[in-house]
């Protein structure tokens, strides 16, 4: 499976004849998300930076609501994740699982308010962790990295931060790493993943944002 990220919480999930786009932003945010077709599109929220599928080409399958879905190869499982008090059940977030190329994939949209036992055991077991780590809407550092150790994936990719051209107010990856105790990371613009290369230890693979200036 090949991994693209196209910038805030965006990613282009590709194998063999099968593309799943997760998040897509509108123009508006300072990027644009390229022209390529999708199979599949999974909104997290209704939140316009995170459920513009209208921009996405092949007249893609639309997942936004919790439930357990299976189109053209594509599994899909998507899990209400916790309010914060007082937030409207129409702000709802919905954690994605997503199974493509035999890699279990679990997307977390907007996720400001801790998993649950329950949630986490629904949720599991997941191969990689794409997770929100700008703060401000979303968990902060130290509940994400709490997140990240229920969940046990073996690759963590950052999601929903501060990056060259985005004028989303979030904060940049800097505390995150530093909250993963790491010294440096070398962003890369691909990634591939099989079943024999995920490993056994959780790793943290920071993307360059493949999204295109406005």
């Amino acid at each position: 499976m090949d991994i693209t990220w196209l910038g805030h919480s965006c990613f282009r999930l590709h194998d063999a004849d099968m593309m799943v786009v997760t998040d897509p932003y509108p123009a508006s945010i300072g990027l644009r998300v390229d022209s390529r077709p999708a199979t599949v599109v999974t909104v997290s929220n209704t939140h316009s930076n995170h459920s513009h599928s209208e921009g996405i080409a092949g007249d893609p399958k639309v997942f936004s609501a919790p439930g357990e879905y299976e189109y053209n190869g594509v599994t899909v499982r998507g899990i209400m994740t916790p309010l914060a008090e007082d937030q409207p059940r129409e702000e709802r977030n919905v954690a994605f699982t997503i199974e493509i190329g035999g890699i279990k994939i679990c997307h977390l949209g907007d996720l400001s308010v801790p998993l649950t036992t329950r949630l986490i055991d629904e949720l599991k077991p997941v191969d990689m962790v794409l997770v929100p780590t700008g703060g401000h809407c979303t968990l902060d550092v130290d509940h994400v990295y709490q997140t990240l150790q229920d969940l046990d994936a073996k690759i963590v990719i950052p999601m929903h931060y501060k990056t060259d051209g985005i004028n989303v107010d979030v904060d940049n990856i800097d505390n995150f790493v530093r909250r993963m105790g790491l010294d440096a990371v070398q962003p890369q613009p691909r990634l591939v993943v099989t079943a024999a290369n995920l490993g056994t230890d959780m790793r943290v693979v920071v993307m360059t944002s493949q999204g295109r200036p406005r």
